[in-house]
């Protein structure tokens, strides 16, 4: 048993953590499909609990959310688990980097998926030359900056009570829902795209446009939680630079304080050197699996404690859903 499990292996535990979110989010779809199916069939279909977890799909509303809470001190009950799971993601990033994107993303780890893929079929990954990778890396940046001047600095107290109180906010987990279930050509294009290039390119959309990723690293840089090299017992055999899938140079830094790293722990699980690199916590070396503990306690705590505030289920009732899930496909146009 020993030899099939390495229970110290911080790095086989993220991926099985990754991948076993992943199936419980693809569990959580389905089962959403299913209470949207119940309702636009009048009843007709077996009904099935709506799961708050999906809500952790709205991220720009989440930001009015909070925005809202921070200025009126009213917490949004119509989806009150979008703004739990967001200041839980936002938490991590404080206390433990850009852990959401490496552990919990199902975007990242369909990322992840991809490009290892790629070094299967090509014996490698392509890289983006150093001047237009950095003009790329510039747009999730500006996109962020977009939504964050547009909400945060755009939106009046008033227009942030209208939008949580409007039918579109109520059915907006159903539009997500529909923007998979019934995609448009544009969309399956773009997506079709991103996945292809995803396989040449490691993380080709976490990389260069996601505006979540962005936000999560640039607060993950206030992170105790960093990536530390030991330069007396280094070996510079550069394996950890060349491991990194977020393409930073480890093997030349001290302590890895870039907003890229999403504290996967592959440089440490690539280096031939035992004690070299570590994750370390203010400068002090912790074993890999400690912090990937750090990583759950802190994603549990976040959702246990919005479950046991009350902050959680959603205030519609049968009746809201009744009426509104017909109509979600005509709100918003």
């Amino acid at each position: 048993m020993r030899k099939v499990i390495k229970w110290q292996d911080a790095g086989r535990w993220r991926l099985a953590i990754q991948w076993l979110f992943f199936g419980w989010c693809l569990f959580l779809g389905v089962q959403f499909g299913l209470f949207v199916h119940h309702f636009e069939s009048m009843g007709q279909a077996r009904y099935y609990p709506r799961p708050p977890g999906v809500e952790g799909f709205l991220p720009i509303g989440s930001l009015i959310s909070l925005k809202n809470w921070l200025l009126t001190g009213h917490f949004d009950t119509v989806h009150p688990a979008a703004l739990v799971l967001f200041l839980s993601f936002m938490a991590m990033a404080l206390l433990a980097r850009k852990s959401f994107c490496s552990f919990i993303c199902p975007v990242g780890t369909l990322s992840e998926g991809a490009w290892k893929l790629g070094q299967r079929l090509l014996g490698r990954n392509l890289r983006v030359w150093r001047g237009l990778d950095l003009f790329l890396q510039f747009a999730k940046y500006a996109l962020l900056f977009f939504f964050v001047k547009l909400i945060l600095f755009g939106m009046p107290v008033f227009a942030l009570g209208e939008f949580l109180a409007a039918p579109y906010w109520a059915v907006a987990d159903v539009r997500m829902l529909h923007f998979f279930t019934d995609m448009s050509t544009t969309s399956m294009t773009v997506i079709a795209t991103l996945s292809v290039l995803s396989v040449f390119y490691r993380n080709f959309w976490c990389r260069y446009l996601c505006p979540y990723g962005a936000l999560l690293g640039l607060l993950g840089m206030l992170s105790p939680f960093k990536i530390s090299r030991r330069q007396d017992t280094c070996i510079d055999c550069g394996a950890c630079s060349r491991a990194c899938p977020a393409q930073i140079d480890v093997q030349h830094k001290v302590r890895v304080h870039s907003p890229e790293c999403t504290g996967c722990l592959t440089c440490v699980g690539s280096c031939p050197e035992n004690g070299v690199l570590s994750m370390a916590f203010l400068k002090r070396p912790v074993p890999g699996i400690v912090f990937v503990v750090v990583v759950m306690l802190l994603f549990a705590s976040g959702v246990l404690t919005g479950i046991l505030s009350g902050h959680w289920q959603t205030s519609l009732s049968y009746a809201d859903y009744q009426r509104l899930i017909p109509l979600a496909a005509r709100l918003g146009h």
